[in-house]
C-alpha cells in the first residue's frame, strides 16, 4: 500500500493516500469498515454503521433538533477525514502491540465514534442556540458541548457504559482542559484519547488543501470564535492573527513549537503507528511536511499567489459560507479605530 507515488495527482477531497474520497461518509464507513473488519474479524460494525449514518443526519441538518454543519473549516470532510485516520492508527496499534495491551473491538467502536462526533460541539442545536448565528462561536467551548452530545447520544447507540470515558477522551481533541489532568482507570482509554487527538491533528494538516483551508476558512472562524481578536478586558482588544495571511505566516512556528510537542510528547508519537500499515512509510507526516515545507517557500519568498486551490465546501446549510463572510466583515468592523494590542500567541485550537 503504497502512497508516496501518487501524491502529486492527489485529488481535493480526498484522504493522504489518495483512495479513499473523504467528503462521503459512504467512502469513508466502507473503509473504516475494511479496517475494522481486518483488526477485529467476526465483531459487529451495526453500531458504527448507525453511527455513520447519524453523523451525515447531522451535519447535513437532518438530524432532529440540530441545524446542521456551517462551519467551513470544521466541516464534514475534516470530521471524515479524521475518522480514517483514527481508524488505520487504531489497526496499526492493535497490531503493534502484545495482546494484553490491545484495545480490543469494543474500545476501538467507542474510539471511532468518538471521532465521528468530536467536533458535534460546533454544530447549533435549534432551540438552546438560538442566540448563535454560527458554530463558529462555540470554538472556544466546542469540545465540551462535543462532550456533552456523545453524553446524551452514546446511550441511544447501546452504549451507556462508554459514556464517561467517551466525555473524557473527547478532550485529546481540544484545548479546554490540561490532558495532564485527565485521569482514567484504564491506560488503554488513555491511549484511544492520544490516537483520537493525534488523528484530528495530523488529518487536518495532511489535507491538500490545508494552507488554503487555513487563509480562507480557519481565520474566518477564528474571528468569529474570539481567538483572532479577543476582547482582555473592557476596552482592550488584544489581536493574534491580522488576516488568513497572518496566520499563516504564524503557521510555522505553532507547527514547531506547538504541534510537535503534542504529537510527540503529550500523544506519545502515536501517529507512529499507522507506519505498519504503509512498509515503515507514513503518508501523514510526509503530506505535513511537504504543506510546512510550501508555506515556509512561500513566506521566505512573499508569493502568494502559489495558494490558489479553491476547495470544494462540505456543509450543511446552504448559505453558510456567505453568511460566515458576512458575520466576519460585521464582527471586524467592531474593532475598527478601537486600541488593538497585537500580540505573537500560538493559541491556535484547530
Amino acid at each position: 500500500m503504497h502512497s508516496h507515488a501518487v501524491s502529486q495527482d492527489r485529488r481535493n477531497d480526498y484522504d493522504v493516500t489518495n483512495t479513499v474520497q473523504v467528503s462521503s461518509p459512504a467512502a469513508v464507513r466502507n473503509a473504516v469498515h475494511e479496517i475494522f473488519s481486518e483488526a477485529f474479524p467476526g465483531a459487529s460494525f451495526d453500531k458504527l454503521w448507525l453511527a455513520f449514518y447519524d453523523f451525515e443526519r447531522l451535519f447535513t441538518g437532518r438530524y432532529p433538533g440540530y441545524l446542521g454543519c456551517d462551519t467551513t473549516y470544521h466541516d464534514m470532510q475534516h470530521t471524515l477525514d479524521m475518522t480514517l485516520a483514527l481508524a488505520r492508527l487504531v489497526a496499526g496499534y492493535e497490531r503493534s502491540v502484545e495482546p494484553p495491551d490491545r484495545l480490543g473491538a469494543r474500545r476501538a467502536l467507542m474510539a471511532i465514534v468518538v471521532s465521528l462526533f468530536h467536533d458535534s460541539g460546533y454544530i447549533r442545536h435549534e432551540d438552546r442556540d438560538a442566540d448563535f448565528m454560527n458554530g463558529a462561536e462555540f470554538t472556544l467551548q466546542h469540545v465540551s458541548r462535543s462532550a456533552d452530545f456523545l453524553r446524551r447520544y452514546l446511550p441511544e447507540l447501546g452504549m451507556s457504559a462508554e459514556v464517561g470515558v467517551a466525555s473524557m477522551i473527547v478532550h485529546f481533541t481540544g484545548y479546554e482542559l490540561d490532558l495532564d489532568n485527565i485521569e482514567l482507570d484504564d491506560p488503554r482509554d488513555i491511549i484511544c484519547g492520544h490516537l483520537i487527538g493525534t488523528a484530528d491533528l495530523i488529518a487536518q494538516m495532511a489535507d491538500r488543501c490545508y494552507l488554503e483551508k487555513c487563509r480562507d476558512r480557519l481565520y474566518k472562524e477564528f474571528v468569529i470564535g474570539g481567538v483572532a481578536v479577543e476582547n482582555a478586558k473592557p476596552g482592550e482588544y488584544i489581536q493574534r492573527y491580522g488576516s488568513g495571511q497572518d496566520l499563516l505566516e504564524k503557521t510555522p512556528a505553532f507547527y514547531q513549537q506547538v504541534m510537535r510537542e503534542r504529537l510527540n510528547t503529550k500523544f506519545n508519537r502515536v501517529y507512529r503507528y499507522v507506519e505498519v500499515l504503509y512498509d515503515g512509510h507514513n503518508p501523514y507526516i510526509e503530506a505535513i511536511t511537504a504543506n510546512i515545507t510550501h508555506l515556509v517557500k512561500i513566506i521566505s519568498t512573499g508569493n502568494w499567489s502559489l495558494l490558489r486551490r479553491q476547495p470544494p465546501f462540505f456543509l450543511g446549510i446552504v448559505d453558510a459560507a456567505n453568511d460566515l463572510e458576512n458575520m466576519v466583515s460585521r464582527h471586524l468592523a467592531t474593532f475598527t479605530g478601537k486600541a488593538i494590542a497585537a500580540r505573537n500567541g500560538l493559541l491556535m485550537p484547530i
